[in-house]
């Protein structure tokens, strides 16, 4: 049973009108099947029209579903002999973020990711997937680790924001994120980040300073989130639609800036209608990527990751 969104409310009666007449039975069966192959069709195209002129906020809602895949499953679906390292050796574990080393069809990979737990329990054991310090120099310590023994490094990321409590910010989380930043930077390994769910504040450009930078096609990416910045300029959260707009924090609107390098399209109605199509489609996506830096210099993948990203703050200025 799927969660809905407020609007795919239209989507979830037919469906619930699909399901009651799969259910029925009698001499009739043939007319049923007549029915529910129309319904179906029917609810194929609603998904299409729904899906293809989502407003900034409904991607919003669709990017934060709880249905939608994260860190885990795509670990479960994509990597092979997924082995966990944890802990920066500094502080201690933060489950906010997950690395390790795996295999993707067969290329040995480093991948580090938010993960913001699926229920109450895992929710609050991977603090909804907004890391503290340790988290991030958990990641360092990984990328580092994976530049030492020429691995590429994969990052999956999916986080409103890095954790804004008092004991965060006590042990330097704005430091520990400029640091993972400039870690980015500075791998001489191949980098790929994808944006799976949503891309929040500098929690997440933590871990998305890439060679290639990849977004689901339904993901959000952006400096604060609309409720934030709505927050910040109206001094009230019902603003939210009017700051996602403004935001330009969608997938097709950041590839229209140089923001990112490429969507990679979602399964129709979302990720979360089926997440081992959508990982499928990322893994296929991080191939592609990792091949086109298969015989690229360390040295020059450096310099090609920090002149893109320095070509961004020129655009910006001009």
């Amino acid at each position: 049973m799927h969660n809905f969104l407020d609007f795919e409310k239209p989507i979830a009666e037919l469906e619930g009108k699909i399901e009651e007449l799969r259910h029925l039975t009698g001499s009739d069966e043939v007319n049923i099947a007549d029915e529910v192959s129309r319904l179906q069709e029917k609810l194929t195209k609603l998904l299409q029209g729904t899906y293809g002129k989502l407003t900034p906020w409904q991607k919003t809602q669709v990017a934060r579903h709880p249905d939608r895949p994260h860190f885990t499953d795509y670990i479960a679906n994509l990597f092979d002999d997924f082995t966990p390292l944890s802990g920066d050796r500094q502080f201690g574990e933060d489950a906010a973020i997950i690395g390790g080393f795996g295999r993707l069809q067969g290329r040995t990979v480093m991948v580090i990711g938010h993960e913001k737990g699926r229920d109450t329990e895992t929710r609050v054991k991977h603090n909804f997937g907004s890391a503290r310090p340790e988290g991030y120099r958990k990641a360092i310590r990984l990328m580092r680790m994976a530049e030492r023994f020429n691995i590429p490094v994969v990052t999956l990321v999916d986080t409103a924001g890095a954790f804004p409590g008092a004991d965060a910010e006590a042990r330097g989380q704005s430091e520990a994120i400029a640091r993972s930043i400039e870690a980015c930077l500075d791998i001489k390994v191949p980098l790929v980040s994808v944006i799976i769910g949503e891309g929040g504040s500098g929690g997440a450009i933590a871990l998305a300073v890439a060679n290639s930078v990849l977004m689901l096609e339904n993901s959000i990416y952006s400096v604060i989130s609309p409720e934030g910045c709505a927050s910040i300029l109206w001094r009230s959260g019902d603003e939210a639609k009017t700051a996602a707009e403004a935001l330009r924090l969608t997938a097709q609107d950041l590839l229209q800036l140089g923001v990112i390098d490429e969507i990679v399209p979602e399964p129709l109605g979302g990720a979360q209608r089926d997440a081992k199509e959508a990982c499928k489609r990322v893994g296929k996506a991080i191939i592609k990527q990792l091949e086109s830096m298969d015989d690229v210099e360390g040295g020059v993948l450096k310099a090609r990751r920090r002149d893109k990203f320095l070509e961004m703050g020129r655009k910006g200025l001009n």
